[in-house]
C-alpha cells in the first residue's frame, strides 16, 4: 500500500489552516488566564482579614481559585472548537452521582461553615448536646470534638450540631447554681436561712455578683423546701457545686439541725 504524501500534506495543511489559528488563540488565552489566576490569588491572600477563621479561609481561597480554574478550561475548550456537549453530560451525571453519595457528608460540610461563620460556640466553651455535656476541643469542617468533664473524647458531626439544640454553658462567663434543701415544719425558718447565709458568706469562688438568694420554694404536707441560689463562674461550676453541698450540710449538722432521712 502506497501512501499519497501529496494529499496526506493537503489535509494535514488544510486542517492548520482551518483549526491553527482557534488552537494557538486557545493556548494564548490559556497562559494568560493561569497568569491572571495566580495574580487574583495572590490578591485574596493579602486582602482577606487575618482574623478570619483559618479553615474557612483556606477553603473559600481554594474554592474560588479552583472554580476560576475550571471556568478557564471551558473557556479554552471552547475558543479551540472542542464539542462540549458530551463532556458536560458526563461531568453533569458525575455530579449527581457524587451529591447522592455525599450528601450526609456535605451537610456535615456545609454545617461546619456555619458554625465557623456563625460561632454559636468556640473552642473552650462548654457545651451540652446530644446528652453529652463537655468542653469543645476542636471544630473541624465536618464534625467537632468535644472532651467530656470525665475526660471522654466525643466526635459529633456538624450536622447534629447545626439541626439541634446546642446549649453553650460557658458564654455569659458564670452561671447560676441552685441547691434544693427540704426540712420540717418543726425546723424553724430564719435559723435555717442564717445558717446557709453563714455558709455562703464563708464560701470560696461564690460571685458577689449577681446577689444570692435564699427562699422557700416549696411547700408539702411534710416539710418546706429552702432554695439557695449562687453564682459561679463558668468554668468552675462544677467544682463548687461539690464543695458547696459538702460545706452546707456540714454546717446544718454542725447546727444541730437534721435533714429528712438523717
Amino acid at each position: 500500500m502506497e501512501w499519497n504524501w501529496d494529499k496526506i500534506y493537503d489535509k494535514a495543511f488544510s486542517w492548520i489552516i482551518t483549526h491553527g489559528p482557534r488552537i494557538v488563540m486557545a493556548i494564548i488565552v490559556l497562559i494568560i488566564g493561569i497568569w491572571l489566576i495566580r495574580i487574583f490569588n495572590r490578591f485574596l491572600k493579602k486582602r482577606t482579614p487575618t482574623h478570619f477563621n483559618p479553615s474557612v479561609r483556606y477553603f473559600l481561597l481554594n474554592f474560588v481559585i479552583i472554580t476560576l480554574q475550571v471556568l478557564l478550561v471551558f473557556l479554552v475548550m471552547q475558543i479551540a472548537g472542542i464539542q462540549l456537549t458530551l463532556f458536560t453530560a458526563i461531568v453533569a451525571g458525575l455530579s449527581v452521582a457524587a451529591g447522592l453519595a455525599l450528601s450526609g457528608t456535605l451537610q456535615n460540610f456545609v454545617s461546619g461553615i456555619l458554625i465557623l461563620l456563625l460561632k454559636p460556640f468556640t473552642v473552650g466553651d462548654n457545651i451540652s448536646t446530644q446528652g453529652q455535656e463537655g468542653s469543645v476541643t476542636s471544630i473541624q469542617l465536618f464534625y467537632t470534638t468535644v472532651l467530656t468533664f470525665d475526660n471522654k473524647t466525643i466526635i459529633i458531626p456538624n450536622n447534629q450540631l447545626s439541626n439541634n439544640v446546642v446549649v453553650n454553658l460557658s458564654r455569659e462567663g458564670k452561671r447560676r447554681l441552685d441547691i434544693a434543701l427540704k426540712f420540717n415544719y418543726g425546723i424553724d425558718m430564719a435559723q435555717v436561712k442564717n445558717i446557709l447565709q453563714q455558709s455562703i458568706n464563708t464560701s470560696d469562688n461564690i460571685l458577689s455578683e449577681p446577689v444570692s438568694r435564699i427562699g422557700v420554694s416549696k411547700l408539702e404536707p411534710d416539710g418546706y423546701t429552702i432554695t439557695v441560689n449562687v453564682w459561679a463562674n463558668a468554668h468552675g461550676y462544677y467544682d463548687l457545686q461539690l464543695l458547696l453541698h459538702e460545706k452546707l450540710i456540714t454546717d446544718i449538722k454542725q447546727a444541730g439541725i437534721k435533714l429528712p432521712g438523717m
